[in-house]
């Protein structure tokens, strides 16, 4: 037999490639597995060349590093045929691992197959020498290769497999396993090697029809290295692509996700929206309707908010209900549900054993809205009403839920604010009424329905009369004279308020010019100024425009603010009302002694009247206490240099009183009840003519 030798050079590239060539199987089989469609059938088809390529080059290699003391050489059909061969077994591998699943069955039917298809291509390249005679193999050593072959296909499968999806050290991973899987090939290739025999004499007839074996071995590394380079380039860039898109894709979800949030919490409290709260109230009837339990729906408004916001501005009012959300979050339960569904409407859904648990935890919201809060470095206090409607008691559908929770909130209101109410059958109708109320006091001023009544002011103790105060009044069309007590509520709830208060300034200013024109000029003109319209930012200007339409003296008009509009926010009001005084407008501080007035702030504002509320002159006679507290106000009017005016004098008791005391002016429906201007002026000149008979 001829003795054999190795290029150690050619045998150590073989190595490398036959490594390199496992590595980009592996590295193919990952794709493959995560690619779908046409993509997926681009990928099998190029990774089947690349790793065919890479184990026949190392074949051929290794093949091209043994020599014999006789020229060899390669017959290129049958090198070509290897080659396929190669391919072949290469695409079957690739397709077994992209697989969903492999069970052991599968595999080992997989690895005799590949082993087999590798084992042939080996011995068919081995074949491309053409030996004459032909080539011998001991037995032993030809079986353990096609053993080898089998082991070693069955090892890359399993390793493919399941280093196939993306992992943290998927790389590390793939490079290990591709050291194993390289030698493991080049362990068969070399046995089959050894296990040929060349007898002496032995010729290669393909020595004279092949290539020239140095130059080969170069151009086959050359290529070979090409091929699997620009394979693992491909994976690697498509590997960044897939990083990339799988980046834009959690930014994606994690839009969605937030836009998915967005749309079903309210934006400034994080609380659910109305929608969120539709679906959680679907959920707790079909709830309710399985287990034959009850919930309850409260429907909360925050008392006095628009106040707070018209005076502070809406960063303000959208702090506080932010406090607000939180705190009633702080003192629901976590499976209870309070949902924003307005301006400063809050929904409570919340499981109940009885009705008596919907009570104790209104109550128990009631009280923590009542705290005060911090805002700002503002100290702000509001409140809240309360509707409670049961289910199923108060209605078996979500709308007339919410509808009766409302009619029972609006009630509570009507009761006088910072309590709650369970619903009735009877309040929807007053709740329609209501409503149907708001509407026509928005058409009011566009249809001239509102007018205005002039309550004399007189000096103490029977005149003359000084000036009139301007009270609004509204002559509906259908429902007839409607007192400020009923609509006043409804116009500063709706913000309608602020339109309606300039309207009666303007009229009042009207008025005033033409009784002056008419000669009286030493008359003044009283207009009460609501909390919401004090605060509103048109105040001043609103003001100045209305004296100047009608060249009015400011002297002439008198603006009342309540104590406790002025006293709300001391620096604020005291900055408004210094402008006002400032205009020449005298200030007049209305139902005086209600409030929680500081006597440092009190003396501190440009006011030139103090009006003593009427509550505490009604029991004067009886009551030896209001009797103090009206001298106590009288003796600090005196003491800062302010005019005292007492209204509500019904009796002449009172008035008798009251001039004792020191009062300035009188005011009440003993000395004038509210009239319209003509009757006023009418009343007044017949009283002109009794006193000059007399």
């Amino acid at each position: 037999m001829f003795a054999s030798s190795y290029n150690s050079l050619l045998v150590l590239f073989s190595l490398l490639v036959a490594i390199l060539a496992s590595y980009t199987a592996l590295d193919m089989a990952g794709h493959i597995s995560s690619a779908q469609g046409r993509a997926a059938r681009w990928w099998l088809a190029g990774g089947a060349c690349a790793m065919g390529t890479g184990i026949w080059s190392m074949h051929f290699i290794g093949m091209l590093a043994f020599s014999l003391p006789i020229p060899l050489g390669y017959d290129p059909a049958i090198t070509v045929l290897s080659l396929l061969i190669a391919i072949a077994s290469s695409a079957f591998a690739l397709w077994l691992v992209a697989r969903n699943e492999l069970p052991w069955s599968r595999l080992v039917c997989g690895a005799v197959l590949m082993g087999a298809g590798v084992s042939a291509m080996h011995y068919t390249g081995m074949a491309a020498m053409r030996m004459a005679p032909g080539i011998e193999y001991v037995p032993s050593l030809f079986i353990l290769s096609v053993v080898i072959a089998i082991v070693a296909s069955g090892t890359a499968l399993w390793i493919a497999y399941n280093l196939r999806r993306l992992s943290v050290r998927v790389r590390l991973l793939r490079g290990g396993a591709a050291v194993v899987m390289g030698f493991a090939i080049v362990g068969m290739h070399y046995t089959g090697m050894t296990a040929a025999q060349f007898p002496l004499g032995s010729v290669c007839r393909a020595a004279r029809d092949g290539g020239d074996a140095g130059w080969l071995a170069i151009v086959i590394i050359i290529v070979t290295l090409a091929v699997l380079a620009i394979a693992l380039i491909i994976s690697v860039l498509d590997l960044r692509l897939e990083s990339r898109t799988a980046i834009l894709a959690v930014s994606l979800a994690e839009a969605n996700q937030e836009l998915t949030y967005l749309a079903l919490h309210d934006n400034l409290t994080k609380l659910p929206n109305r929608v969120l709260l539709e679906d959680r109230l679907d959920r707790a009837i079909q709830s309710a309707n399985r287990e034959n339990s009850q919930f309850a729906l409260m429907f909360m408004d925050l008392d006095g908010f628009k106040t707070v916001n018209d005076a502070y501005g809406h960063l303000i009012g959208d702090l506080l209900l932010v406090e607000v959300a939180q705190r009633i979050g702080l003192n629901v339960r976590s499976q209870d549900t309070i949902a924003r569904v307005g301006g400063d409407e809050f929904v409570l859904l919340a499981g109940i054993a009885e009705p008596a648990d919907a009570a104790t935890l209104a109550d128990k919201v009631l009280r923590v809205i009542l705290e005060p809060f911090h805002v700002a470095d503002r100290l702000l206090r509001i409140s809240t009403s309360i509707g409670i409607a049961i289910y199923p008691d108060d209605g078996a559908r979500q709308d007339d839920l919410m509808t009766n929770a409302d009619a029972a909130m609006y009630h509570a209101k009507a009761l006088g604010r910072n309590t709650y109410c369970f619903f009735e059958a009877s309040m929807n109708a007053n709740v329609h009424e209501q409503l149907q109320l708001v509407q026509d006091l928005r058409l009011a001023l566009e249809r001239h329905e509102l007018i205005l009544q002039y309550q004399p002011k007189f000096t103490a103790p029977n005149g003359p009369v000084i000036g009139v105060e301007a009270l609004v009044r509204w002559s509906h069309p259908t429902r007839g004279l409607i007192a400020p007590d009923q609509f006043i509520p409804l116009a500063e709830k709706t913000g309608l308020i602020v339109p309606i208060g300039e309207w009666v300034l303007d009229e009042a200013c009207r008025q005033i010019s033409e009784w002056r024109e008419a000669g009286r000029r030493d008359w003044t003109m009283a207009v009460n100024l609501s909390a919401l319209q004090f605060g509103h930012a048109s105040l001043i200007q609103t003001v100045r425009d209305a004296l100047k339409r009608y060249a009015l003296e400011p002297g002439c008009l008198t603006l009342e603010v309540t104590e406790s509009t002025a006293m709300r926010d001391a620096d604020t009001s005291l900055r408004i009302l210094q402008q006002l005084r400032g205009m020449g407008v005298n200030i007049s501080i209305d139902d005086f002694g209600t409030g929680y007035s500081s006597l440092l702030y009190l003396k501190r504002l440009p006011a030139s009247e103090l009006k003593i509320d009427r509550g505490f002159i009604r029991d004067l006679a009886r009551d030896s206490e209001d009797a103090a507290i009206v001298s106590a106000i009288v003796a600090l009017g005196q003491t800062l240099n302010l005019n005292i005016v007492a209204e509500g004098v019904e009796t002449a008791a009172q008035q008798e009183f009251l001039t004792r005391l020191g009062c300035d002016s009188l005011q009440g429906f003993l000395l004038g009840r509210p009239m319209s201007a003509e009757h006023l002026i009418e009343t007044l000149s017949q009283e002109n003519v009794l006193n000059d008979a007399t």
